[in-house]
């Protein structure tokens, strides 16, 4: 998924952060959590510094705010099961003050099947305290500590926020009615088996700063009327996107300049381009230009305690085809929790034998809870079967529902201690009932199926028998990616007991650990750093399931890998998941599934967003089948000449980065060191020779450095070229006054007039420019560059810097259009002139020019101080608001926003689809695509679409139906192009017109007569290396050919492509 702009950031009253709203003072801590890390890491607190390096992508969702809200906050995990470890993790990582993790139990079997840090010689003690020093590893900025007592009410007083998992009802509505006198925010959530419930209360007046966590959008104006709700029309380059209710400010609005002045004001959407606003009839009349910016408004929500809100619920609806549900399963739970009561023992029911007496006193417990509602949460009619399949899975403990709801969980703490984003009102209740056997009613397993076996395995083989686990342990997968996606799909793969035994998971990322993975890559710890993903996930999971077998590799998926990952990979492989960032790997992938014919578990995240869609054999469409639209790219006019917003001088910025540092040097150094770079340019379309040339001179000996002066000296220079300079000459083609052919101001609209700069050395975002920019052209040199600005500064005030007059007969180009239509005459002379000037290949021993690849994430290597240098002052030219550092990267380095809760609860909901593949499940309503967006919140489950079928003659196909040809023939001689023709013309009465093979055109019926006569006789692998020039590889087992067929009629008809079996 790609990235999205960063929130504008609202500051917080100290009103707002008071106990009983956001969250509870800090001073109420009491000093068992107020100590130091034991690292000597500055500890969270209202004081502490955020470390950018490590929460930087979680920055980009959250926003500094929220964090230092984050960073007061102390937190209670009560019961430490695998529900309350995936709970504790996300918060952990999220970089909350403290947590206390509080558990009375003792590690038993069932607990290994998704608490993954227990392991087998846990088994017996307390499952808090070692968990304790596991969950410390991963933040050392937030202290963790372990709570074995009681939960008396005084103890509850330190928290700001309390999390309640696998804890009585009784205990659950005693801890639930002290929080909500006592402005404690509280979080309850349980899981059972394939159900997940999830309760919130954080009081009766919760102050909710950015209900969505969209960046506010903006747009340019064009027109406001004087009306008693005066109307705006905005430019019709693109939609305003604002809503009914949207609270807005105006600024930069000529005329009506009363609006620049104006508090926010709410408006009427009238239509994609027009809204509404207040009364504008005393004001002056509007002019021109303006921009108008949504504003964020605090929004107040009241919760009622667990008591009340038991009888008077409220649900978030998880799945609409499942309406019904959630008040169902609202019974459903506190019939449970009578069983509990009445039987003093955790709900252990199968689905068959003695059992299913178990089932029916569910039942009739749900129906006494019913009948004792005197609230809406009373229903008219119980849904027996739904209650009976709760009973039949409720003693199961699934690591992939732990995930999914321990994800929703953590967010809603997050939510609670900052305000940002709007919470769970207040009920929220989720099944996976499909990944049970599709027979009507479910297989029928058998006690002896399901019963205990002191595995790890237990909670699994509790909802789905010792059959499934047999399948997963047999499993081979090729997991690609080991980021954050892929850390989450390795703990689960562990956990459910995937390549368990015979099988294997193999992972591969050609990546190493960086610093800000550490936030959300869970797998890996800060002495992992510098070191390969693959390897280090593999060997983190082995400790979490060490019957996990698995292979890391480092290899990048694509053309180039295809001897590794071959036919006979492919072909022993049982699926495929990615967890990938890019849609390009991600597309490359699914071809080679689609090939293969292998399932595919697709997913990503984009902050609080998620998506997942699984991918079956004959089944569903594929992964490609359906793309985004294209992101919109900016105008190379706009860019140049007429930026109007921060993200074209971020981006402009970055193409200086490319044109000055990287592109200057690689062809620099070609042009020195291969023969055939000169000729090459020569064939290149338009002015493009030129300007390869011109560059490669000036690289080699017009701007070639000698000295740390010299490279100060160019800085200089190229400052005052496109801050100065370039802008008194587009003024002077443009002046501020000029007037477009119909009369309208030319510097209006979307086109905002600059103003140039005068360089000072006292100017600090000045001498940023120069430092960096000096610093990164020394480097590309090979030489030493230097951090003592004094000494710039020096060097800088020794310079004299020509007075720039601008020329008459330049032409600048308004639009993409017109750049486009512009004839380019080439300076055929000045080009011979060039290849005499530029020194020969005998002189690059005297070079070491090196390309400099953007590294965004490195603050010591000047990239990102010249990123923010050039765009805020290309910014200030034109008098758009500048942008600090982090948006700065963001933006620049096309970050992409990410937090732990979401991929958590991403991959829970990918592993659930695992299960139902390695069940065998054959129809597409059993499975689930899904998204969600946890700062809504909002969920949509869909069953995937189907392969779309296309038909020739009466036969119908899908992406996943091919052609099969064996080229080899009885004889052992291959199969001709003329025989291959002959073949589908009378086997499947086809006649081919065309045929293909990747780029190469192998057959066509316009061809000539004599290349045609010459192909017929030829065998069909000569002929793809023939007009390939590529030899085929000994790993290819068979070639890929599309076909352009005519039937019968003499009618073009589309057909599946041609597997051409060679070996």
């Amino acid at each position: 998924m790609s990235s999205s702009p960063l929130s504008k950031k609202r500051r917080v009253s100290d009103s707002e952060t008071k106990t009983g709203s956001h969250c509870s003072s800090s001073n109420s801590v009491r000093t068992e959590l107020s100590h130091t890390p034991t690292n000597g890491m500055a500890k969270n607190g209202n004081d502490a510094e955020i470390d950018e390096g490590l929460y930087s992508r979680q920055l980009y969702v959250l926003g500094h705010d929220a964090m230092k809200r984050m960073q007061s906050s102390n937190i209670l995990v009560s019961g430490l099961r695998g529900l309350g470890v995936e709970i504790a993790k996300n918060v952990i990582l999220g970089g909350v003050k403290s947590v206390t993790l509080h558990d009375q139990g003792q590690a038993e079997w069932r607990d290994l099947s998704s608490q993954f840090y227990l392991r087998e010689e846990d088994l017996g003690k307390n499952r808090a305290e070692v968990s304790q020093t596991r969950l410390a590893e991963l933040n050392s900025y937030v202290p963790v500590v372990a709570y074995t007592e009681a939960l008396t009410d005084d103890y509850l007083t330190q928290f700001q926020v309390v999390v309640l998992t696998n804890s009585p009802l009784e205990e659950q509505q005693r801890v639930g009615d002290f929080c909500h006198s006592n402005g404690i925010k509280l979080v309850i959530a349980d899981t059972r088996g394939l159900f997940g419930q999830l309760f919130c209360d954080f009081g009766e007046e919760m102050l909710v700063i950015d209900t969505n966590g969209e960046q506010p959008l903006s747009a340019m104006i064009s027109m406001i009327t004087k009306d008693a709700a005066g109307v705006v029309t905005c430019l019709d380059e693109a939609r305003h996107g604002f809503e009914n209710g949207d609270s807005v400010i105006f600024t930069e609005v000529q005329g009506m300049t009363e609006l620049n002045s104006c508090q926010p004001i709410e408006i009427k959407t009238l239509g994609p381009y027009t809204f509404s606003i207040c009364d504008t009839t005393g004001f002056s009349d509007y002019v021109r230009g303006g921009i108008v910016s949504q504003v964020k408004m605090p929004q107040k929500v009241a919760f009622k305690s667990l008591t009340t809100s038991m009888t008077e619920p409220e649900f978030v609806v998880t799945d609409f085809a499942k309406f019904e549900r959630p008040g169902q399963l609202h019974l459903g739970f506190q019939a449970l929790h009578s069983y509990q009561r009445k039987h003093i023992m955790p709900i252990n029911v199968m689905l068959c034998g003695v059992f299913q007496a178990d089932g029916e006193e569910l039942v009739s417990l749900a129906k006494e809870v019913n009948s004792s509602q005197t609230g809406s949460a009373k229903v008219d009619e119980l849904d027996d079967k739904l209650i009976k399949k709760l009973a039949f899975v409720s003693a199961g403990d699934l690591a992939p529902i732990n995930a999914f709801i321990g994800g929703l969980a953590a967010q809603e703490v997050m939510k609670a201690c900052t305000g940002k984003f709007m919470p769970i009102m207040q009920w929220l209740y989720f099944d996976a009932l499909e990944c049970l056997s599709e027979e009507e009613g479910g297989a029928m397993l058998t006690e002896e199926d399901c019963a205990p076996r002191n595995s790890r395995y237990d909670g699994q083989i509790a909802v789905f028998g010792s059959q499934l686990q047999e399948e997963l342990a047999k499993q081979r997968y090729f997991l690609v990616g080991a980021g954050a996606i892929g850390c989450e799909l390795l703990k689960n793969f562990a956990m459910i007991g995937l390549a368990g035994g015979e099988g294997e998971v193999i992972v591969t990322d050609m990546d190493t650990i960086e610093k800000s993975n550490l936030n959300r890559q869970f797998l890996f710890r800060p002495w992992d750093v510098t070191k390969m993903k693959s390897e280090t996930a593999a060997a983190a999971v082995k400790q979490m399931n060490p019957s996990i077998r698995i292979t890391g590799h480092q290899n990048r998926v694509g053309p180039e890998t295809e001897r590794v990952y071959d036919d006979d990979f492919f072909e022993s492989l049982h699926g495929v998941a990615n967890a990938l960032d890019n849609v390009d790997a991600r597309m490359y992938m699914d071809r080679r599934c689609v090939y293969y014919r292998k399932p595919l578990l697709e997913s990503g995240t984009l902050g609080t967003k998620g998506n997942v869609q699984v991918v079956i054999p004959f089944l569903t469409e594929s992964y490609s089948s359906s793309q985004d639209p294209p992101e919109k790219s900016i105008p190379i006019c706009t860019l140049k000449n007429f930026p109007n917003a921060i993200e074209h001088t971020l981006q402009w910025a970055r193409d200086e980065f490319e044109g000055l540092f990287k592109q200057p040097s690689e062809n620099a150094m070609q042009y020195l060191t291969d023969a055939k770079f000169l000729e090459r340019t020569l064939k290149l379309p338009g002015a493009q020779p030129l300007e390869v040339l011109e560059a490669v001179y000036k690289s080699l000996v017009i701007d070639c450095p000698r000295s740390w002066a010299d490279c100060v000296t160019w800085a200089r220079h190229h400052w005052q070229c496109q801050y100065s300079n370039n802008i008194h000459q587009l003024l002077h083609n443009f002046p501020p006054e000029q007037l477009t052919s119909s009369g309208a101001p030319f510097w209006s609209g979307p086109k905002r007039c600059p103003h140039p700069l005068e360089f000072s050395t006292s100017n600090h975002l000045h001498m940023d420019y120069v430092m960096s920019g000096a610093n990164l052209f020394a480097q590309s040199y090979g030489m030493q560059g230097s951090t003592d600005r004094v000494g710039v500064a020096k060097i800088l005030d020794s310079l004299s810097v020509p007075t720039f007059v601008p020329r008459s007969g330049v032409k600048i180009h308004v639009s993409d259009q017109e750049l486009q239509s512009a004839n380019v005459n080439v300076d055929d002379n000045r080009l011979e002139e060039l290849k005499t000037l530029l020194p020969g290949p005998e002189a690059s021993s005297h070079f070491k020019l090196t390309a400099i690849d953007f590294e965004k994430d490195d603050d010591s290597n000047f990239h990102m101080d010249f990123i923010v240098a050039a765009s805020n002052l290309r910014a200030e030219n034109y008098n758009i608001p500048p942008a600090d550092r982090h948006k700065s990267k963001l933006i620049a380095g096309k970050i992409i926003p990410a937090i732990a809760t979401t991929t958590s609860a991403v991959v829970g909901l990918v592993c659930l689809e695992l299960i139902k593949i390695v069940q065998g499940h054959k129809k597409v309503e059993s499975f689930k695509n899904g998204f969600m967006n946890l700062a809504l919140p909002f969920f949509t489950f869909s069953e995937p679409i189907s392969a779309p079928s296309h038909k020739y003659y009466e036969i119908d196909w899908s992406l996943w139906d091919r052609f099969e040809v064996k080229g080899l023939q009885a004889n052992g001689e291959e199969m001709t192009l003329r025989q291959f023709l002959d073949y589908f013309k009378n086997e499947h009465q086809l006649e081919i017109t065309m045929l293909s093979q990747g780029v190469s055109m192998l057959y066509s019926f316009f061809m000539p007569a004599a290349k045609l006569k010459e192909r017929l006789l030829l065998p069909m692998t000569e002929i793809v290396t023939k007009v390939s020039k590529k030899k085929l590889g000994k790993h290819v087992k068979a070639l890929v050919f599309e076909l352009c067929c005519n039937d019968l009629t003499e009618e073009d008809v589309e057909v599946p492509y041609v597997r051409y079996t060679i070996r």
